[in-house]
């Protein structure tokens, strides 16, 4: 048996239990869960932001060790660290022929399906985002697990799975941000410090980091920011007034509301960019006048994971780990067991912290 923490149905509270999980099949891996990281999709994910079977194991981002493979799998073996993928590729899909893995039709395909079931009352239970982290084990195909980069420990090895493919692409592939450049980044949870780093990593000359909560100036400084504004309706004046009155090169907005999208829009110099990584409901409506995109002829852009391959982008993370100029440890402020996962989502909706990293 293993212990998880199992969405029953969307809206409702969290609840712990056994389940009952199958050897692997063909093209399945088992994994033992090390860390899971509590992210803003898990909560959109609970309160019907963002649909998903019910009743459901969510998470993930994760890393632990294989305990065993099924038939056909070759690329990890029993004993390997291995990262989660979430949304691994089709390989076949239009947008997988163009080079753009993270758009996969597919990617998602296996989150309707049976893979376990609650011991107590033999309900059938979806994986989630397909990993279902929030477990202390978990079976999932075989393409939704990444060998572990060399020199990365398995707890911070979860990080990489999604806050930090997520940040690290929407500076290096989405928004493109050039050395010398300015940058802006709204809201300063995991994704957002994420995205602060990687600003800092590419070389951005102004980092300025956007929040709701004051308290977060620490860790957005510690991360990279040259500077912080705590979020009003004066910010885009604000962040103005930091870049000479033009505005910054790039802006990254890591929250998903319209007001913070269209702030982050208006705080954007003429010609720049401004790329949307947060996921907002379908009433999160953002206006826009003809005029003032024919003046401003600024480039608005969504980013799905980061625009990231993550076969590809694992190990240049880890070289970054490994340099010392990724910190992936100055992403976590709280460090939990399955049941503090509630409580981790209040704080994202009140806005306190970074990323809250279940231990298992």
């Amino acid at each position: 048996m293993v212990r998880a923490a199992i969405l029953p149905a969307v809206g409702s509270p969290l609840e712990i239990a056994d389940i009952d999980l199958p050897a692997p099949g063909p093209g399945q891996v088992r994994v033992r869960l090390t860390a899971a990281g509590v992210c803003h999709s898990d909560l959109s994910l609970s309160n019907g932001t963002m649909r998903v079977p019910v009743p459901a194991v969510l998470g993930h981002e994760g890393a632990g060790t294989v305990v065993s493979v099924g038939e056909g799998v070759s690329h990890v073996a029993p004993g390997d660290g291995v990262v989660l993928n979430w949304a691994p590729s089709c390989g076949a899909c239009h947008a997988c022929t163009l080079g753009e893995v993270w758009l996969c039709a597919n990617a998602l395909s296996g989150a309707g399906d049976v893979y376990a079931r609650r011991v107590s009352d033999g309900t059938e239970l979806h994986p989630g985002l397909n990993v279902a982290a929030f477990a202390e084990e978990t079976v999932v195909a075989a393409n939704c697990v990444l060998p572990v980069p060399d020199g990365i420990p398995l707890t911070d090895a979860a990080l990489l799975g999604c806050a930090v493919l997520t940040g690290y692409g929407a500076v290096h592939h989405a928004a493109r941000v050039r050395e010398g450049e300015s940058v802006a980044v709204f809201g300063v949870g995991g994704v957002g410090l994420a995205t602060v780093q990687a600003a800092r990593i590419a070389g951005a000359s102004t980092i300025i980091a956007v929040d709701v909560s004051p308290a977060k100036e620490e860790l957005a400084r510690a991360a990279g920011a040259t500077a912080f504004v705590v979020a009003s309706e004066n910010t885009a004046r604000e962040i103005r007034s930091l870049t000479g009155k033009q505005g910054v090169d790039v802006a990254v907005e890591c929250v998903g509301r319209a007001v913070t999208i269209r702030t982050a829009w208006e705080s954007t110099r003429r010609g720049g960019r401004t790329t949307v990584v947060g996921i907002g409901g379908k009433d999160q409506q953002v206006t826009f006048n003809a005029l003032e995109i024919f003046h401003f002829g600024r480039t608005l852009a969504g980013c799905v994971y980061g625009n990231s391959n993550p076969a590809e982008d694992l190990p240049v993370l880890a070289e970054h780990v490994r340099s010392g100029r990724l910190d992936l440890g100055a992403l976590v402020t709280e460090r939990i067991g399955l049941e503090g996962i509630p409580a981790a989502f209040d704080n994202m909706i009140a806005g306190k912290g970074g990323r809250a990293l279940v231990i298992f």
